[in-house]
């Protein structure tokens, strides 16, 4: 539904650009492989004979996620955001996904035919050899490949890119950052009890965030607050994750410590435990933000500094001549302007004097 969502919108504003009709295809897609999948499960296992189609359901299913795999892994990094490649010379890597996707859809269509019915829904017949030949070590090689070049031709256009397009490849890296990050945590994770739910309901966050940064990039919608909400999940990711390993690592420490005094376990280290995260969670996210601002956005923080320092010799300092000159030096080290004039008011200077540097 987002990709459909947004593709719809990016298309409507932006014709032109293939990123809106490639969304649209996805959502196609996938919406028609869960379809397949779940038709084919209730006409064959759940009520057999009870829908027509169920075998040529279980076959669609088989090859009909291979589009919209190919063109989230390959053509979306490799044509975003203006919907051409950086240069002609990576025209290759859509020609080299293009032809991995066709290899899977054709040869699935034709060998996986034979097979249609229960056993391709229920997994216990494996394909045949040619078709897991063809598959595993010919055309997914191929795709990951090239996707693997639309991935790093997103770095070089990034390389090379400046203003509003540096800012829209900064939303669409943002939400694949963090979408790789939620695979790395919670790809293994169990799917029953509390994890199952965690999966679930971060998924409904996680997944959608690249359809929505990509509209919001595309869109130009408040295009430039990007920097923020990067510099805020980094603070904050860091420090709930710091927060989390103190917490249940005080617990375990001090169940230990009473178990070891008392001879059985005690809710005060819970209690002491939560006393500890309140009381390190301000000056933890101060040092935090310090070192992230530092590593990260070293010329803002250093541009911080400068003002700050500005500031504190402002207070103390009467020579005019002298703050005439830091305050320049000051503009000209934090903006980095061309050129720099400075104009007093006539009470200070001579009426239409300039102070020029």
């Amino acid at each position: 539904m987002s990709f459909s969502v947004v593709g719809a919108l990016i298309a409507s504003h932006r014709p032109e650009n293939p990123i809106g009709w490639i969304f649209l295809a996805e959502g196609f897609f996938y919406g028609l492989l869960s379809a397949a999948d779940e038709y084919a499960v209730y006409a064959l296992l759940t009520n057999p004979g009870a829908l027509p189609l169920g075998a040529e359901a279980s076959w669609l299913g088989q090859w009909i996620w291979a589009p919209g795999l190919g063109l989230s892994l390959v053509f979306l990094p490799l044509l975003f955001p203006d919907g051409h490649p950086p240069s002609h010379r990576w025209r290759p890597v859509g020609w080299l996904g293009g032809l991995s996707i066709g290899l899977i859809v054709v040869s699935s269509m034709i060998l996986l035919w034979p097979e249609r019915g229960p056993a391709l829904v229920t997994g216990d017949e494996s394909p045949s050899h040619v078709v897991h030949v063809l598959l595993d070590f010919i055309a997914l090689p191929m795709l990951f490949v090239a996707g693997l070049g639309a991935v790093i031709s997103l770095f070089v256009r990034f390389r090379r890119a400046r203003g509003d397009e540096r800012q829209q490849i900064k939303w669409f890296a943002f939400a694949a950052a963090l979408s790789l990050v939620w695979i790395l945590v919670f790809g293994q994770s169990a799917k029953s009890g509390l994890s199952g739910v965690l999966v679930a309901l971060s998924s409904l966050l996680v997944i959608p965030s690249i359809p929505i940064a990509t509209g919001i990039a595309i869109l130009r919608y408040r295009l430039y607050d990007i920097d923020l909400i990067i510099n805020r999940t980094l603070v904050y990711g860091s420090l709930t994750a710091t927060l989390i390993i103190l917490y249940f690592g005080a617990i375990v420490v001090l169940q230990r410590m009473f178990v070891l005094l008392t001879s059985q376990q005690s809710t005060l280290a819970v209690v002491a435990s939560t006393l500890l995260i309140a009381a390190l969670f301000t000056p933890l996210r101060r040092r935090i933000q310090g070192f992230i601002d530092r590593r990260f956005y070293r010329r803002k923080y250093d541009a911080r500094k400068t003002l700050e320092a500005f500031s504190t010799k402002l207070k103390n300092e009467t020579d005019l001549e002298s703050l005439n000159n830091d305050l320049v030096g000051v503009v000209r080290e934090t903006m980095q302007p061309a050129h720099v004039s400075l104009w007093l008011r006539p009470d200070a200077r001579r009426k239409g004097e300039e102070a020029d540097y």
